[in-house]
């Protein structure tokens, strides 16, 4: 897979949380509100990775990345990621949390 593997690994993260979207509230149909909760934290942890880069606390390996990197030096993998795995964490949230309500709503007395 080589340089494709970080990307892979995001897209694969994407795919398998997708269908999440069908059973939950949805993050992709209220994209204001999904950008509200992500951006912030995002951009507080893409400061952090280009300041602890920059200053050589840790790296990334060449070896499983793209080669394209966005203003601050850092691989667009990584800012990808900031905004990949919380939208999945918000899939996640939003299907479990109708689940319940589901399930709290059947087991009532009628």
């Amino acid at each position: 897979m080589g340089h494709w593997h970080y990307a892979a690994i995001l897209a694969a993260c994407l795919a398998v949380t997708a269908p999440l979207e069908l059973v939950g509230d949805g993050v992709y149909r209220h994209p204001r509100r999904t950008v509200t909760a992500i951006a912030p934290i995002a951009a507080g942890f893409v400061a952090w990775d280009v300041l602890a880069t920059a200053h050589g606390i840790w790296r990334f390996d060449p070896r499983f990345l793209l080669g394209v990197t966005v203003p601050g030096g850092l691989p667009i993998e990584e800012v990808l990621f900031f905004l990949v795995i919380p939208v999945c964490g918000l899939l996640t949230f939003n299907a479990v949390g109708a689940m319940v309500t589901r399930l709290r709503r059947d087991r009532r007395p009628v």
